[in-house]
């Protein structure tokens, strides 16, 4: 009965040909190229990012150039997590800054990390997972990032006491801190600031598979499979807008009206998932990421009322 070794075989290799194009899929989405680990200057393409270019390299230079500790923590995977620690002065509030997808803290937080310094605020940028010195070599989008951050605010109760403190996010970062608002988070924790945050790993996904015309029928499901096979993590066990209906503490969603990369309308969906009075801000000729660039003055008062109102400044 030759049928039958055909069969196998045409099954066999349609098994084979699944697992490549998984691992495929999950290598192109979650991989971290050395190159871009602490490329601090590597500026996203576009005609918003072009002509704040130099603007941007300004205030990475400036935060590049001033003192900070390097410190270090283990994951609860075992995975080694790295940070730098900016001090303004003792007893201060504290902001733990998270960067965005295959970002560096000193690029993505250039602006932020000028706003915390100028106004007494210690603040501890993180490398993410796979990103600058910090042990792995994949991304999730936020699904163990976020248990990160828990890590990440044990360990500065630990070692500050009793001091306020802010979560802030940029992109993947704000999706991050977001959702790890329901993790039980110590009540040090007073507010969360999220910039162009994306409402769950699956959004986004398929929202860029739309952006770049692939079929998210076959697109998703292969990734899904190589996220369980390869990265050990499920794509649909975290998100956003489930976490910030289940938690207490306060909320500024931030984003870029201009966004090309996470749309805005994502932060209209958190801000209605939410169980108290989210603060929702937009910036007209905003790209992604860079609301802070399109209007440094509002930022700042919109940023500071609102850690103010919070308690963590």
């Amino acid at each position: 009965m030759p049928w039958i070794y055909l069969v196998l075989g045409v099954l066999a290799g349609g098994i084979l040909l699944f697992f490549g194009l998984s691992f495929v899929c999950f290598f192109l989405v979650f991989y971290v190229p050395k190159g871009e680990r602490e490329a601090h200057y590597k500026i996203p393409r576009g005609p918003q990012f072009d002509e704040r270019r130099e603007e941007l390299i300004s205030l990475i230079r400036a935060q590049e150039s001033l003192p900070f500790e390097r410190v270090y923590l283990t994951a609860f995977d075992g995975t080694k997590l790295a940070a730098r620690y900016y001090h303004v002065r003792d007893g201060a509030p504290l902001q733990i800054g998270f960067h965005g997808y295959r970002g560096t803290s000193l690029r993505d937080f250039c602006g932020g990390a000028a706003l915390a310094r100028e106004n007494g605020i210690n603040l501890l940028l993180v490398d993410q997972r796979g990103h600058g010195l910090s042990g792995g070599h994949f991304l999730t989008l936020g699904v163990k990032e976020r248990y990160d951050c828990l890590s990440w605010v044990r360990y500065a109760v630990q070692r500050f006491g009793d001091i306020p403190i802010s979560l802030a996010g940029i992109s993947m970062g704000a999706a991050t801190v977001l959702m790890a608002a329901e993790l039980g988070l110590p009540a040090n924790v007073k507010g969360i600031i999220a910039d162009s945050p994306y409402t769950s790993p699956k959004d986004i996904l398929l929202r860029g598979a739309k952006d770049n015309h692939i079929p998210a029928f076959i697109f998703y499901p292969l990734l899904a499979a190589g996220t369980r096979l390869y990265g050990g993590f499920r794509l649909g066990e975290a998100s956003a807008i489930e976490a910030v209906s289940r938690t207490p503490i306060p909320i500024l969603l931030i984003h870029g009206e201009e966004d090309g990369f996470v749309p805005r309308e994502m932060s209209e969906e958190l801000a209605a998932a939410c169980t108290g009075d989210p603060v929702r801000v937009t910036f007209p000729r905003a790209g992604h990421g860079i609301s802070y660039l399109a209007d440094p003055e509002r930022y700042a008062s919109v940023v500071l009322s609102f850690l103010r109102s919070c308690g963590a400044l």
